[in-house]
């Protein structure tokens, strides 16, 4: 968010970020292994090599922000990193729990301030050079040195206090704190031999010399601004090598063009913007050959207002309203908004109401206001809170105590067309209200977003297993250091209060007490009236089952094919001519390689508006 949808363009993070399945699990001293009946750490027998110039092609709305690990915050970017880059842990696409990634094993000390990484010693980067305990420590070191090297993912190693690497084999993590994400740190390994040549990480976007070297299931071939990305199939990777031979995600910034081209066989597979509009589903369901996969979304969508722009050390900046600084004003406005119609005429029931900041996929930290809490749709109560702050109604028109009517403007993302359609039910909501609204609907949103130039914007992000990468977006540390710079921050939020909070849930690492804390920092988001979570969009996409035999999808049971936690998607796909059994080789019991194209009913709960998939959690987007 994976991030944001980012923010709004510029997207945040999408970042797929980790599960720590459990206190107890996260203290686990060895992660289970993906694959049944393979000793931990071992790697699964390599997997049937595909057929010769097998290509799988998705075809993508989003853009690339940077190809940089270090940078990249947009769902699409994080996705390829994960595909380029080892982590140290990766997710089971089952039940999210921690298992082994570059790292077979990980121990914590008796106070939880020393964590010890085994490191395995049969990955090797794609120029033939081993890789080793010595490129995480660099890596996190960097990180913890240089503030451009920790614009992506710098939350997870501020609480570091040293790293080292003893052996090829040992990776030993001290902490000034306690930190309960320590099987959770969704952070992409690189080369330390390639990447400390880079002299300047803050204008380095590791897309000029291909292939790019790495370690991950496929290596960056080939790359072109808003054309396509393309990635090679990794035959030396651990886990076994991919069984399409190439990877290509082609940007099409028209999303019907996209179906089209998924109908001609162009494409192998549409992710959407991010997901297919009710229409493009259903219009595809009747096509030969094409399966349309629906399930619960680990995204939110939302509306961010701008709090007022700021650094670190508290200089103002861009030209947000101040009447949004009023409290009232904007919880005035989040009242006007009627969140079923949405879900009715919009989402067209592909969606859940939102509600907490974490989507109810994430059972084990989702989160609901009480009734007394809740801002329910109520224009009545919106006007009399607009009273209160000033605006007087005055010939069908807020008027504030300087005589200047309430005009407003909203940051809209062109290529997405639930943006443009909610912006008409928002202006004539609040045109109702006597709120002015000026859609402004851009290809890249994060120039104004950056800047602070900004009204209000449609938001929203993927969110990880691990809600806290999404937590910490919202704090002062992710605020820039200069001003209309780029930074890890949404929407320029910083408050004491919840600060603290979310220094306590780092440190917690029994779940229950951790839960409780992050549902308090979800209740003072939804109380400040900074952010308003309109809905839990589920993911929709569609794929051609001529070209693709069988992928995985995350969870297993009922989950999203694009944009997942991990690499399993892209890395189980088996071409439709191939004789290989999906998932690993060895196993046909593998988690991974099922074939998953049918449509997912999706429950409601009467009354909680939980989303049920057959796992724990209803699950949704990154960083993503």
């Amino acid at each position: 968010m994976v991030e944001r949808v980012p923010p709004p363009s510029a997207q945040p993070r999408s970042r797929l970020r980790i599960l720590l399945a459990s206190g107890a699990a996260a203290l686990a001293l060895t992660a289970g292994a993906v694959v049944p009946g393979v000793p931990l750490g071992a790697a699964p027998q390599q997997a049937q090599a595909a057929d010769s110039g097998k290509t799988l092609t998705v075809a993508v709305a989003q853009s690339i922000d940077s190809l940089s690990p270090f940078l990249a915050q947009k769902l699409l970017s994080t996705s390829v990193s994960r595909l380029m880059y080892d982590f140290l842990t990766n997710y089971d696409p089952k039940d999210n729990h921690a298992v082994p990634g570059l790292a077979t094993k990980w121990e914590p000390s008796a106070d939880k301030l020393t964590w010890t990484y085994t490191i395995r010693s049969n990955s090797k980067w794609s120029d033939g050079e081993q890789a080793t305990a010595e490129d995480a420590a660099w890596t996190f070191n960097k990180m913890m040195t240089d503030e451009a090297a920790a614009q992506a993912n710098g939350s997870f190693v501020t609480n570091f206090k040293k790293v080292t690497a003893p052996s090829p084999t040992q990776l030993v993590i001290e902490l000034k704190e306690p930190q309960a994400t320590m099987a959770a740190l969704d952070v992409p390994i690189v080369p330390k031999h390639v990447w400390e040549k880079v002299k300047d990480f803050s204008k380095f976007n590791n897309d000029k010399d291909f292939p790019v070297v790495g370690n991950g299931p496929f290596v960056l071939s080939d790359y072109k601004v808003d054309q396509y990305v393309k990635l090679k199939a990794n035959k030396d990777f651990w886990r076994g090598k991919p069984k399409f031979d190439e990877l290509v995600f082609k940007t099409y910034k028209d999303q019907d063009a996209a179906v089209a081209a998924l109908r001609k066989g162009e494409v192998s597979f549409v992710a959407g913007s991010p997901a297919l509009t009710p229409a493009q589903a259903a219009s595809l369901k009747g096509d030969a050959n094409i399966k349309v996969n629906e399930g619960p979304g680990r995204r939110f969508f939302a509306l961010a207002t701008n709090p007022g722009a700021q650094t670190k050390d508290g200089k103002k900046f861009g030209n947000g309203n101040e009447a949004l600084l009023d409290q009232k004003v904007r919880q005035a406005l989040f009242l006007s908004i009627d969140r079923k119609t949405i879900i009715d005429k919009v989402f067209q029931g592909h969606a859940v109401e939102g509600q907490g900041y974490i989507p109810p996929r994430f059972s084990e930290y989702a989160w609901q206001p009480s009734s007394g809490q809740s801002l329910a749709y109520d224009p009545a109560k919106a006007g009399k809170l607009l009273d209160q702050a000033g605006y007087a109604l005055k010939d069908g028109k807020r008027v504030g105590k300087d005589g200047k009517a309430l005009d407003l403007r909203i940051l809209c993302h062109a290529t997405d067309p639930n943006d443009k359609a909610i912006g008409k039910y928002l202006k004539e909501w609040w045109g109702k209200l006597g709120v002015g609204l000026k859609v402004e609907c851009l290809d890249d949103v994060s120039v104004p977003w950056y800047a602070g130039e900004y009204d209000l914007a449609f938001d929203g992000w993927s969110v990880n297993p691990d809600p806290d990468f999404v937590l910490g977006i919202h704090t002062c540390a992710a605020l820039p250091l200069k001003a209309k710079a780029s930074a890890a921050t949404d929407n320029f939020i910083c408050d004491k209060k919840y600060d603290e909070l979310y220094k306590k849930q780092l440190a917690e690492y029994d779940t229950a007490k951790r839960a409780d804390l992050v549902g308090q920092m979800q209740s003072w988001l939804y109380d400040s009236g900074y952010m308003s979570v309109i809905a839990y969009p589920n993911a929709v996409e569609a794929y051609r089952t001529d070209q693709i035999k069988s992928i995985t999808t995350m969870p297993e049971a009922a989950g999203n094919i694009y944009g997942q936690d991990g690499y399993w998607s892209w890395w189980s796909a088996v071409p439709a001519d191939s004789d290989g059994a999906s998932g690993d080789s060895d196993s046909g019991s593998s988690s991974t390689g099922i074939v998953i194209g049918i449509v997912v009913a999706v429950v409601v709960l009467a009354g909680g508006g939980f989303l049920l998939s057959r796992r724990r959690r209803t699950t949704a987007d990154e960083r993503e």
